[in-house]
């Protein structure tokens, strides 16, 4: 892990980390490696945020696990609520929407608050617990939509843009088991639940495909990023960073006029409006 965080970034004094932690094992497992890597290091400064996406059932939870770490670690935590960003609960959005993948909602939801997050209390690199098996997940998924240009902009980020945190992944080469043996075997506390809404998501459907494809050919994950991160810089010569503009209604950065986040409000605005008027005919 002190290798991969050493490929990534070249931390100065003075420099500061947020971890987003949902209170789960890889970004619970990531702030507290990241907390023993910098222990000797008190020019380094790392903050603990988490995203409040608003599902009663699954995100309290995680949050008090995620308050609870950040105590024991001595480090700041900050919570950063969707209703606070997008103005809505996922909850609340899929009840206005059921028939959406909750995950699309969601996706361009948290990315919008993180860095927003990040961004306020002034952190100079995000940190985010994807795993060896959320990485090549991620570029399977990108190359089945043959979205190439998204597939370049995969994390971690080399380049800083912008009013956009850029974004380091200390646990990308570690396999999602390891990570969950370490954290048991080191003691470290985390909320070991699925958001009720997973099941509903594509990505699901690649992590079978991958598992399977693991299965039968052991190595496959490692073999996958490998083989990205050797097309990469080529994939990031054809598609450079694009320009960014300041969103016209949140000020996020973003390619279009409107950021996604943005989109996505306006479509649960319509969504509400709709339904006000159906009740009252």
């Amino acid at each position: 892990m002190k290798r991969e965080v050493r490929s990534q970034v070249d931390l100065r004094s003075g420099e500061r980390v947020a971890i987003g932690m949902s209170g789960g094992k890889d970004s619970s497992t990531t702030a507290a490696l990241l907390a023993r890597f910098f222990e000797n290091r008190r020019d380094v400064e790392l903050i603990g945020i988490t995203i409040d996406e608003g599902i009663a059932s699954y995100r309290p939870l995680g949050i008090e696990y995620a308050r609870r770490l950040c105590a024991k670690l001595g480090i700041e935590h900050r919570v950063l609520a969707y209703e606070q960003t997008v103005g809505h609960t996922m909850d609340e959005v899929v009840s206005l929407d059921g028939e959406a993948i909750p995950c699309s909602y969601c996706g361009p939801f948290r990315r919008h608050a993180l860095n927003r997050a990040a961004r306020d209390v002034e952190a100079d690199y995000v940190a985010t617990g994807l795993n060896l098996d959320d990485t090549a997940q991620s570029i399977l998924m990108n190359v089945a939509r043959g979205d190439i240009e998204k597939l370049a902009r995969l994390g971690p980020h080399e380049t800083r843009q912008p009013g956009l945190v850029p974004r380091i992944q200390p646990l990308r080469m570690i396999p999602e088991k390891e990570v969950y043996l370490y954290a048991v075997l080191r003691g470290i506390e985390f909320h070991d639940a699925t958001c009720p809404y997973a099941e509903r998501a594509q990505r699901g459907r690649f992590r079978e495909i991958l598992h399977r494809l693991e299965e039968e050919s052991p190595g496959t994950r490692h073999a996958v990023v490998s083989g990205y991160d050797q097309m990469r810089p080529l994939l990031q010569a054809r598609y450079p960073p694009a320009p960014l503009n300041a969103c016209a209604r949140c000020g996020e950065p973003t390619v279009n006029e409107v950021c996604k986040a943005c989109e996505l409000r306006d479509r649960i605005t319509r969504l509400e409006t709709a339904r006000a008027l159906e009740s009252t005919i």
